[in-house]
């Protein structure tokens, strides 16, 4: 497989190539920002809802409501993301006009990234000190004056450290949709390094996404530690 990888061959089909490069980063870039976006839209109040509506919560849910959304959020995780990238094809179809491109892509990043997210916010919001939030009851704060104030500013840290998880993870499945069509960097490693056997190509492609990683990485790091009070 890696015997021709600096063949001639190879180094021309990469050069021939490397004009849609900057295209196909731009690709990725935005659909993974825009996705880890909608996605934290839609989980992160469904993850302030799995803390807050608890029966110890700030403000309690009934017990058949909670458990319906754990188990739908649970369900949505467990199926792996190229199957539910085909089951909600008729979805992006009807949101988008198409089912193929790189912006019909959104659609199942955002689907299957959403209930993560939730569990990222849940788990932050965890971490957070009973005390305080005690502490704010007793001052007479309105259960959304808990969680807007107190719960989710002080979990801002932890929070973006998990944004950062859900970005590096949608980074990661974006790749993949370019098997049904999806553009961006998955596109190309695809399409010309693995059906067209120019796996140099495709080697190039897949340092550019740890590259981007390792930016996305050290990006939200470097945010969290200046959100965090302990450090300052």
């Amino acid at each position: 497989m890696y015997s021709d990888l600096f063949s001639e061959a190879s180094i021309q089909g990469l050069l021939d190539l490397l004009p849609t490069f900057p295209t196909a980063l731009w690709e990725t870039f935005y659909v993974t920002v825009l996705s880890t976006a909608l996605s934290l839209v839609i989980g992160l109040p469904l993850g302030v809802l799995l803390v807050a509506g608890e029966k110890d919560g700030v403000r309690p849910l009934p017990a058949w409501l909670m458990h319906l959304l754990n188990v739908i959020i649970n369900l949505l995780r467990s199926i792996p993301f190229l199957i539910l990238m085909i089951m909600v094809l008729p979805l992006s179809r009807a949101l988008i006009g198409t089912a193929v491109g790189t912006t019909a892509t959104i659609v199942p990043l955002v689907a299957a990234a959403f209930p993560f997210v939730a569990r990222l916010v849940e788990s932050s919001l965890r971490e957070l000190d009973g005390n305080i939030i005690e502490a704010a009851q007793s001052m007479g704060a309105s259960p959304f004056q808990i969680i807007c104030k107190v719960m989710i500013p002080e979990s801002v840290p932890s929070l973006i450290q998990n944004v950062t998880i859900a970005l590096t993870t949608i980074l990661s499945y974006s790749a993949m949709s370019g098997i049904i069509g999806g553009g961006g960097l998955g596109k190309i490693a695809i399409d010309y390094g693995y059906y067209r056997y120019k796996y140099l190509i495709m080697v190039v492609a897949v340092i550019i996404l740890i590259l981007l990683v390792q930016v996305f990485q050290s990006l939200g790091t470097y945010l969290a530690k200046k959100c965090d009070k302990r450090l300052k």
